[in-house]
């Protein structure tokens, strides 16, 4: 089921009519929003409601033993407790290990001995993706260390499985910590101007975002060109590497900016996922501004609690950069081009600690404009190997780019493609509160009235847009 389409927008008004009809008991309230995020799920692939069930049961239960259990010691590192939280943790990549990267390790390992002349045919299953499994397993073990290291009690089964099933964040984001939303779940939520205003107004641009800029720019340009970079110009290649740029942040952004005003209009706040990330001037700036549930994730339970950070010297932190990404790229998915891709943002963060650490006495600091353009630069180099489909296309590409590509091809890109790119540039160089003034502005509104504007102006962008809705690009990860 798809945001920014009719049969959702039909199962979000019933929702929301249903849900506040009993906010008299906050508890029948939560089962009914469980409930209808099952109905969510299930409208993809009824057989892995069950997969999201257990998962959730798996997290509650190693949390509760987690918290029933009395070493006698003061500190986290109590044996029985950590072999609870490791078992879960395991547990749950395991799961993302089975779903997503079975086939993958298994083809690698049959290249590998056929190599060594021992070719063997290998057990591939061809497992199905559940949708959002990356999310949901990252949010159970977050949860899972957060008990153990005392930042969080354990809570309720009802809530847990709320927590990882919440449809509003349940399959592309953001990934809400447990710290973030139990304890909204605690109290009866309320909806007040202020978030019915903000919710949707960032429905709304998110549905702009997502199905004139982020979906022109894909059909028109990117999907094209990135299909044979071979058999196009320089220019084409240029304004695909720039439009995709533009095309994952409107697509991606906008889901988050969605999610969290669907969240909103039910009462619950989630934490800001994008923040104008092309405005970085450094590649560490660009990971504290794009998809920050992710990255703080990353750098919180990865980087800081199972490598160690910086705690173990200069050069490990340096090491400890690379791996943290590189795993990161391949939570994106089982190809070896995420990896990369991870890889060479983990090299760039690790030379930005280098020079910072080496940078000769009196060296002047690169002027921020151009710091934001080299880091805008190395980010879409970056996007090249992730949004393409082997390691040979991607090169294809790069190596058009170098020798100005296929002379005498017919151009792709339209000036409608470019006043796109641009437009979704644009949006970095915006206040970057202009949707909280717009919603201030509207609050006064009487509710008729928002509601006409919000649906003239959806009718505006349905409008706009071509046939059809593609999945969200992280529906897949």
């Amino acid at each position: 089921m798809l945001f920014p389409t009719l049969t959702f927008g039909l199962f979000f008004l019933l929702v929301f009519s249903v849900t506040w009809a009993a906010r008299g008991s906050n508890e029948w309230r939560k089962i009914l929003l469980l409930l209808a995020s099952w109905i969510f799920y299930g409208a993809w692939d009824w057989r892995f409601v069950a997969l999201l069930i257990a998962s959730a049961f798996l997290n509650w239960g190693a949390a509760r033993l987690i918290e029933r259990v009395d070493t006698g010691e003061d500190d986290e590192e109590g044996g029985t407790r950590k072999a609870i939280m490791l078992a879960g943790v395991v547990a749950n990549l395991l799961i993302l290990g089975l779903f997503k990267y079975y086939d993958f390790f298994l083809e690698q390992l049959g290249a590998i001995l056929a190599g060594l002349g021992f070719a063997r045919d290998m057990p591939l299953m061809q497992i199905v993706l559940p949708v959002g499994v990356s999310f949901f397993t990252f949010q159970g073990m977050s949860y899972l260390i957060d008990v153990y290291k005392r930042r969080i009690p354990a809570e309720s089964l009802l809530d847990i499985t709320l927590l990882m099933s919440f449809f509003p964040h349940l399959v592309a984001g953001p990934i809400v910590r447990g710290s973030d939303l139990l304890p909204q779940f605690r109290r009866t939520p309320e909806l007040t101007r202020d978030m019915a205003a903000m919710g949707l107004v960032l429905i709304v641009w998110g549905l702009f975002k997502k199905a004139v800029v982020a979906s022109e720019i894909s059909t028109g340009l990117v999907d094209p060109v990135f299909f044979d970079p071979a058999s196009h110009t320089a220019i084409d290649l240029v304004a695909a590497a720039y439009g995709y740029a533009v095309q994952i942040y409107c697509d991606f952004s906008a889901y988050s900016d969605m999610a969290i005003g669907i969240a909103a209009l039910l009462g619950y706040r989630f934490p800001l996922n994008f923040d104008q990330p092309y405005r970085a001037a450094s590649l560490q700036e660009f990971w504290r501004r794009w998809h920050i549930s992710l990255s703080s994730w990353l750098r919180d339970y990865l980087y800081i609690d199972a490598l160690g950070g910086n705690r173990k010297g200069f050069a490990r932190q340096c090491v400890n950069l690379l791996a943290t990404m590189a795993l990161g790229g391949l939570w994106h998915g089982a190809k070896w081009t995420f990896v990369i891709w991870g890889g060479l943002h983990g090299g760039v963060l690790a030379l930005e600690r280098i020079w910072d650490r080496h940078r000769p006495e009196g060296a002047p600091r690169l002027p921020k404009l151009l710091g934001v353009i080299l880091t805008f630069h190395i980010v879409v180099l970056g996007w090249i190997f992730f949004r393409a489909e082997s390691f040979a296309q991607a090169m294809a590409f790069l190596g058009g780019l170098i020798g100005c590509g296929m002379a005498g091809a017919e151009l792709v890109v339209t000036p409608l493609a470019v006043a796109l790119i641009l437009l979704g540039m644009s949006f970095h160089f915006a206040p970057g509160d202009l949707g909280q003034r717009l919603a201030l502005k509207l609050r006064w509104l009487p509710v008729p009235a928002l509601g006409l504007l919000v649906a003239i102006t959806i009718m505006m962008i349905d409008a706009m847009r071509f046939e059809g809705v593609a999945p969200f690009i992280y529906y897949q990860f």
